[in-house]
């Protein structure tokens, strides 16, 4: 029964993943208006389910980071009661978050519902330096590094452009309106009033104007050359999170053998992949709109180093948060803009701050109710 109920947790924790997580690959599509939500959405899901598989291959040490081995005794490790606390724990909190359309780490999650569930266990409790050196302080640094790594790859791309004669242009909006005229009428104390289509000329505005390249690079023109960049950067960064996420979650599956390797992270990719096509719309608003205005080529920069970074963590086994490194690029390049939305950013820090605490706390009334 308790094996029965650790493989629904798991499949819980992975739907809150992908419902949380899995549109932060191409909020940049959506919040420059590249594409609609669906078409978004789609696209992040396939890329995922691409990472998620290819997971098998590439991102092995992080089934061990997340298996709890070195964290909490080993006794716990191999316990499925404890595996079920964390999955529980991890879960619930993403969820609601998720609810709230606030982007949070999974990662974090994970690593909260790990202390709480050691501590609530009381089975010699949490070794701190490994969750400071192995998990807190890849958590602190990343996001800081994609900061900086998004200001800066901006900023070169920003002076290439420059330095090429590539410029950007605004629309113009032209069309006919109805503009009210008075017609004096002979016999009437009042004028009569009349409508008549004028032509108009308008300057669109900076908010709801699509801002487009022109020129041409190394002979292609430099629009097409963007979108297409674009999309896939997006898939890129999609990719990404699917390679690096979906070992964590299936981890509290392979420990215990509940099922094979293969068909651990194939059931996690497909809950994953289900609850983003279900459940992103809120986290989609926040991640594509409330953290900076951006365009085509400012996206582009934030997806390369959020792809680049969360890769190159899969690969050595790094336990970094796809949502930090992905908020922390897009910062990054507010900053640079200086576009960047204060208030809404305020709201994710406090989101992350509680995000560790509120699984912990899970995760240990959940043990401690399991006996």
């Amino acid at each position: 029964m308790i094996t029965f109920l650790l493989f629904v947790a798991v499949c819980f924790l992975a739907y809150s993943n992908g419902a949380n997580d899995n549109f932060k690959g191409v909020a940049t599509l959506f919040g420059s208006d590249t594409i609609d939500y669906k078409g978004a959405i789609r696209w992040g899901t396939f890329c995922t389910l691409l990472g998620s598989i290819c997971s098998l291959l590439f991102a092995q040490a992080l089934l061990k980071s997340f298996s709890g081995k070195g964290l909490v005794p080993t006794d716990l490790v191999g316990s499925e009661t404890f595996l079920l606390a964390v999955a529980v724990g991890a879960g619930a909190t993403v969820l609601i978050a998720t609810f709230a359309g606030l982007p949070i780490s999974t990662t974090h999650g994970l690593v909260g519902a790990l202390v709480g569930a050691g501590m609530g266990a009381n089975s010699g409790g949490v070794n701190w330096q490994v969750l400071t050196s192995t998990f807190l302080v890849p958590l602190l640094v990343s996001p800081l590094i994609a900061l900086v790594l998004g200001a800066a790859v901006y900023s070169v791309g920003r002076w290439i452009r420059v330095r090429t004669g590539i410029t950007k242009e605004w629309c113009i909006c032209v069309g006919c309106e109805e503009k009210v005229v008075p017609v004096p009428l002979p016999v009437a104390m009042f004028a009569a009033e009349q409508t008549r289509p004028e032509l108009a000329v308008h300057l669109g505005e900076e908010s709801t104007c699509k801002q487009r390249y022109v020129g041409r690079f190394l002979g292609i023109n430099m629009q097409d050359l963007v979108d297409r960049a674009h999309f896939l950067s997006a898939g890129v960064v999609s990719f990404a999170r699917g390679l690096h996420d979906t070992p964590k979650i299936a981890a509290l599956l392979l420990v215990v053998q509940v099922l094979d390797i293969k068909w651990g992270l194939a059931a996690v990719a497909l809950v994953m992949a289900l609850g983003g096509l279900i459940n992103a719309r809120k986290v989609a608003e926040t991640m594509g709109r409330g953290i900076t205005d951006m365009n085509h080529g400012q996206a582009v920069s934030a997806n390369f180093v959020t792809g680049f970074l969360v890769i190159v963590a899969s690969r050595f086994g790094v336990p970094v948060s796809t949502t930090h490194v992905s908020v922390g690029s897009l910062l990054g390049i507010g900053v640079v803009t200086k576009s960047a939305h204060y208030r809404s950013i305020a709201g994710i820090l406090l989101a992350w701050v509680c995000t560790l605490p509120l699984a912990a706390a899970i995760a240990a009334i959940t043990i401690f109710s399991l006996g």
